[in-house]
């Protein structure tokens, strides 16, 4: 079993940063894929950005160039900064990693987190 502890999230005004981070438990097994994904109201949950334990990142198209994502392997912890923010960007975030053992890999993930993007 995995924990994934978030923070960071809050109010900001339409053009302003944020930076959420997630630190997940200690695990006896490997830790791989790390991510955010955000579900606004009445919509579906979706992926925000993902990085890999060798720091190959993906980023969904409307982030792209406004959203950064980095990892610190030794801490399991996945940062997001967040930038040039939008009303639409407006949702909660959840943070996401897989774990994996000799049986296969599971997702695990947080509580999540809410950002408001409102003047």
């Amino acid at each position: 079993q995995v924990q994934l502890v978030e923070s960071g999230g809050g109010l900001v005004q339409p053009g302003g940063s944020l930076n959420l981070s997630c630190a997940a438990s200690r695990s006896t097994f490997r830790i791989d894929d790390m991510g955010w994904y955000r579900q606004a109201p009445g919509k579906e949950r979706e992926l925000v950005a993902t990085i890999t334990t060798d720091g190959r990142r993906n980023f969904a198209d409307d982030v792209k160039g406004r959203f950064a994502i980095a990892r610190d392997n030794a801490n399991n912890t996945v940062y997001l900064q967040m930038n040039a923010l939008k009303s639409e960007d407006t949702a909660l975030y959840y943070c996401a990693t897989e774990v994996c053992s000799a049986y296969g890999c599971s997702l695990f993930w947080g509580q999540g987190t809410l950002i408001t993007v409102s003047s």
